[in-house]
């Protein structure tokens, strides 16, 4: 297939499908059940595809050592949103972009390749942030909502998020740490976010990054997943039984869900 075709375009379908889905099963379902499936991967899926295919199983590895404490970092992202959306939306983005560019440095500075340590920081943020959240901000989950749907709507939902993740995409094949890192860029999260907002204001985003911290694990299992099998198995066998894996983690995680306030 055409590099190009892999670094933009089919990034640029898959996020907007998936924001499109997300976002309605959100509105259809609540904040839970769209938050924990919205996490599910995708644009890594493609982005590590890429990524294989011109590097090899060896650098693509590498790379995906990296996404466990940068997903970590996604996960602070996600929490300085949820605190500061209820303020204004421009100061929510904005602070927590400018932390996930500052956190995200240091791991680029480092040159972190530790898939041990990059899993430690991980479920330290997640215990963090989700906790925080939870038990002493007592964010809540909202529940559906009523939704009337228009073609101008469905294809702005979908073109924003594609054009974000896109860019993100083809950043991603620089250096191992920096491919691991923007393979895994916020731009399904953001326009996420955004969309929640824009649609049903900021209890519903809150409530929906909040779900999206407990969902995010299965991208977790899904990049350590291919980090330990891309050497041994190849692309397209590790690729698939790393999915498995995730979708198992997914179920898990809904099964619990209702632990969740």
């Amino acid at each position: 297939m055409n590099p190009f075709v892999l670094q933009t375009v089919l990034p640029f379908i898959i996020s907007a499908v998936v924001v499109i889905i997300i976002t309605i099963i959100a509105e259809r379902y609540g904040t839970k059940v769209g938050g924990i499936l919205g996490t599910l991967p995708s644009t890594i899926v493609v982005a590590f595809a890429f990524i294989y295919i011109n590097k090899g199983p060896g650098f693509s590895s590498e790379a995906a050592a990296v996404i466990p404490a940068e997903l970590g970092i996604n996960l602070v992202f996600l929490f300085i949103f949820a605190l500061l959306v209820f303020y204004s939306v421009y100061i929510a983005f904005a602070v927590s972009f400018f932390a996930w560019a500052c956190l995200s440095s240091i791991l680029i500075f480092f040159d972190f390749s530790n898939i041990y340590v990059s899993l430690l920081i991980y479920f330290l943020l997640l215990f963090f942030t989700f906790f925080i959240l939870e038990h002493i901000k007592k964010i809540p989950s909202e529940s559906k909502v009523s939704m009337k749907y228009t073609p101008l709507k469905i294809m702005f939902r979908g073109v924003l998020a594609g054009i974000v993740i896109a860019i993100a995409v083809f950043l991603s094949n620089i250096g191992t740490v920096i491919s691991g890192i923007f393979s895994v860029f916020p731009a399904i999260l953001s326009s996420t976010m955004l969309i929640c907002y824009k649609e049903h204001g900021p209890s519903f985003a809150a409530g929906m990054a909040k779900s999206m911290i407990f969902g995010i694990s299965s991208v977790v299992v899904y990049a350590t997943s291919i980090h330990f099998l891309f050497p041994k198995i190849g692309l397209i066998y590790g690729s698939l039984v790393a999915y498995i894996i995730s979708i198992f983690t997914t179920i898990l995680i809904f099964i619990f869900k209702n632990r969740i306030k």
